[in-house]
C-alpha cells in the first residue's frame, strides 16, 4: 500500500477554475509541438466563440498564466508548471479507468475527473501506476517527450511499409467519433499495420491491420504514430 504520508500534497493550481485548466492543457499541447497558440483554432477545439476565447486568454494575461505579444501567445512560467499538473493529471486518470471504459471513453471520462483530483490523489497513482511515461493513447506526460521521440506520423511511411502503433496524438483524442472509429477497427496503440496504399490525389492512406483493409484520411492519419524498428 502506498505510504501518503510521504507524498508531494501541494498544487500549483490555486484556484484556476476548470475552463482555464482546459485552455491551459490546449496551449501546453500547441507549444511543445511548436505550433501556434491562435485564437480561432483554441475556439474550434473548445467549442466556444472566438469572442469568449479572446476575453478568457485576457483573464489569464492578467493572472500571469499566459504572455500575449507580436511574438504570440506563450505560457508563463507559472502556466507551464499548472498546464503539467492538469496533463499529468488527466493522464493519470486514464490509466485509472482503463481495466473499467473502453480505450476510446477513457480521454472524455478524464477530462471530467482531472480537475477533481488532489496532489496527493496524483502523487499516489503515480507510485502505484509505475510512474508510466505516456498516457494510455501513448501521448508521453510531461517530462517524458523523450520517450516517444522516435515514433513517426503514418503519414510518413510509404507503401508496403510497416509499423506498430505506439502514439494517437492528443488532437486527436478530442475528436470522439475518431478514437470510436479507430477502437473498434484495432487502429491502437501496439498493432502492427501495413500500408497498402497511398493516393496523394484524395489524400488517404490505405491499410491492412489484422487481415482487414481500413482507409483514413491524411488529416486522421498524421496524428497516428507508429514504430518502425528500423
Amino acid at each position: 500500500m502506498t505510504n501518503v504520508t510521504t507524498l508531494e500534497t501541494t498544487s500549483p493550481l490555486p484556484n484556476l477554475s476548470a475552463t482555464v485548466q482546459d485552455y491551459l492543457s490546449l496551449i501546453y499541447v500547441l507549444e511543445r509541438d511548436k505550433e501556434p497558440v491562435i485564437g480561432a483554432h483554441l475556439a474550434e477545439l473548445l467549442g466556444v466563440t472566438p469572442p469568449t476565447v479572446t476575453n478568457t486568454l485576457k483573464r489569464m494575461t492578467r493572472d500571469g498564466l499566459i504572455t500575449m505579444t507580436k511574438d504570440g501567445t506563450h505560457l508563463t512560467e507559472a502556466g507551464w508548471n499548472a498546464a503539467r499538473t492538469v496533463m499529468t493529471r488527466h493522464m493519470l486518470m486514464e490509466w485509472m479507468m482503463l481495466r473499467t471504459l473502453p480505450w476510446s471513453k477513457l480521454h472524455g471520462e478524464a477530462h471530467q475527473l482531472e480537475h477533481a483530483i488532489s496532489a496527493l490523489t496524483e502523487s499516489a497513482l503515480m507510485e502505484q501506476l509505475g510512474h508510466p511515461q505516456t498516457c494510455p493513447h501513448g501521448n508521453p506526460l510531461p517530462g517524458c517527450e523523450a520517450a516517444v521521440a522516435q515514433w513517426i506520423p503514418l503519414t510518413k511511411l510509404g507503401t508496403s511499409q510497416q509499423g506498430t502503433i505506439r502514439r494517437i496524438h492528443e488532437m486527436a483524442e478530442e475528436n470522439a467519433p475518431l478514437l470510436d472509429f479507430l477502437e473498434k477497427r484495432r487502429l491502437v496503440p501496439g498493432t502492427l499495420v501495413t500500408v497498402t496504399e497511398i493516393l496523394p490525389f484524395n489524400q488517404t492512406i490505405s491499410l491492412e491491420v489484422s487481415g482487414q483493409s481500413v482507409t483514413l484520411g491524411y488529416t486522421a492519419a498524421r496524428y497516428i504514430f507508429v514504430e518502425t524498428g528500423a
